[in-house]
């Protein structure tokens, strides 16, 4: 066999090599995946999930886009699946707004678009009464520190306790009690004013 042919012979087989290997790398990437599982930039949100006991379906799945930046992407789980924010909030039982994170964000920037979202989405007349626990949500956000790009963070609804914030399936500090504090911060969100309209049509199902 000449030296062109065993040459193109081994090419061949380094080629077919890499394809078996891409097909198994697929192979894997999926094997864990359900019908009905959505993925968004690389990130997988399940079709389902369960919080405080209860089994929850995925409404909608975004991005949180500034042109070219995108910082998350975000999935919102309810009890029953609707196209507008009003028949959202108001479902009773538990909720789960996931955030993927797409790139590091500081702790300040998070507490930032936390007022700034709440303030805009919240009646006037309602900010005292929400007051004291946005403050202490900015906390635990400020204890938790820099979150990284891969990192997951759950914002879930028990109705028995109120606002559970976790990173990374690790629960950060105590419960904010108060399903109005919950609403108030999926508004801005959903609301009239959300950080993202594309976002906001994303989570509420009406694209993919």
């Amino acid at each position: 066999m000449s030296l062109m042919h065993r040459l193109l012979s081994s090419c061949l087989c380094l080629l077919w090599v890499l394809m078996v290997l891409m097909v198994l790398m697929g192979l894997a990437g999926t094997s864990h995946a359900a019908p009905g599982d959505v993925v968004v930039e690389g990130q997988r949100f399940a079709a389902q999930q369960r919080v405080g006991g209860s089994d929850l379906q995925l409404n909608g799945t975004g991005v949180r886009a500034v042109a070219w930046f995108k910082g998350y992407a975000a999935g919102l789980y309810v009890p029953q699946k609707a196209q507008s924010a009003e028949g959202l909030l108001a479902q009773p039982g538990a909720k789960r707004l996931q955030l993927r994170m797409l790139q590091d964000v500081p702790p300040a920037e998070f507490i930032k678009a936390l007022r700034k979202g709440m303030d805009r989405n919240t009646p006037e007349a309602q900010h005292a009464a929400l007051q004291e626990r946005v403050e202490r949500f900015a906390a635990l956000i400020m204890d938790a520190g820099k979150v990284k790009k891969g990192d997951v963070i759950d914002l879930d609804l028990d109705p028995h306790r109120g606002l559970l914030f976790s990173l990374n399936g690790t629960l950060r500090g105590d419960a904010i009690p108060g399903a109005d504090f919950y609403s108030a911060l999926l508004r801005s969100f959903i609301g009239d004013k959300p950080y993202d309209e594309r976002l906001k049509a994303g989570l509420l199902g009406r694209t993919h």
